[in-house]
């Protein structure tokens, strides 16, 4: 990578921080942003109805450092937080971090050196995962840096390979947002714009660095107990599917291969729930519809060829053989 010239007249950029009940996390994501090597930052602290002592936290840090602007506003949930952070900020490009995860130092900086580099209104980096039940850290970057299309962006996204549907670890030029926004009142919003800010975009700068510090904790929206919610995956993921499929005929493979995968994600998390019998059927259905198209496709993981014929076996087969498929994986 070439380094940038952090002398020259760089463009403000930036950093959209939602906050809601986060006071046990928030000054370690903050310790991480105000320490950022890439200097002309605004911090734009959107506080989304916090009952906690978050809002002290912002404001102490906003009287130490002017780049920080905190805004409060009712609860609306984390679209509503960050459309909110988009229009009360100034900066020609914009990142997002969630305030109950942290970046590495020079976060800004490498995201912004891949737009330069490549001339490009939009850049990514990768993550790492970590498990805060057992400590266990993943590094999810592949140390490569390229230039790709929406079109490639969108087919790696789906075979969920280097390529995330977050929000965060991405720069976005300014101009993305003109008819772009987060969906209000949905969760797993990402999944539901992501391949819209690809597509705009048309090429993405990709460095596959490890530069954010993605939190799991038992009370994220992927761990926490089931709720008629997270049905928005399989909304949002064939919402997803409808635009690819007709915007972009030769991912019709990839965007199934995604759909099945919403459904596996979501069934995994009704295993042990009570109800939802309907719910379940369809879901099955849904898989066992398409698992030939998905054993047949060679860029299928692994992982989704094993659950495909675990199913088949029966559900309580399959039940038992993803918990230990679980204890494995997070060691």
């Amino acid at each position: 990578m070439n380094k940038i010239s952090l002398t020259d007249n760089l463009p403000l950029i930036s950093v959209v921080l939602p906050v809601y009940n986060v006071e046990n996390y928030l000054e370690k994501c903050l310790n991480s942003v105000v320490k950022q090597t890439y200097k002309n930052i605004e911090i734009i602290i959107v506080n989304d109805g916090s009952l906690d002592s978050s809002i002290d936290i912002c404001n102490k840090y906003a009287n130490k450092d002017s780049r920080i602007k905190v805004f409060t506003k009712p609860n609306g949930g984390l679209s509503d937080a960050r459309n909110f952070g988009i229009k009360k900020s100034m900066g020609e490009f914009i990142t997002f971090i969630d305030s109950d995860d942290y970046v590495t130092d020079d976060y800004v900086e490498y995201l912004y050196s891949l737009v330069e580099k490549y001339n490009c209104k939009m850049s990514m980096c990768s993550i790492f995962v970590h498990y805060i039940s057992n400590d266990k850290m993943i590094n999810n970057g592949t140390g490569r840096e390229l230039m790709m299309t929406a079109e490639q962006c969108i087919e790696k996204m789906c075979y969920h390979d280097e390529v995330d549907t977050c929000a965060y670890a991405k720069l976005y030029h300014r101009s993305l947002f003109s008819k772009i926004c987060f969906p209000k009142g949905r969760i797993f919003e990402d999944i539901g714009t992501i391949y819209r800010f690809f597509d705009t975009a048309g090429q993405i700068a990709c460095g596959f660095n490890a530069k954010y510090y993605y939190e799991i904790r038992e009370n994220s929206i992927v761990t926490s107990s089931f709720s008629e919610k997270k049905f928005d995956l399989l909304f949002m993921t064939d919402q997803m599917r409808n635009f690819v499929d007709q915007r972009y005929p030769s991912l019709k493979a990839a965007t199934k291969r995604r759909a099945v995968y919403a459904r596996f994600s979501t069934l995994n998390q009704l295993l042990d729930v009570q109800g939802y019998n309907e719910e379940k059927k369809e879901i099955i259905r849904f898989i066992q519809e398409n698992k030939e198209a998905l054993l047949k496709d060679p860029k299928t993981p692994r992982r989704d060829r094993l659950a495909v014929r675990a199913l088949s076996l029966g559900f309580h087969i399959y039940k038992l053989l993803w918990k230990q498929y679980l204890k494995i994986q997070r060691g």
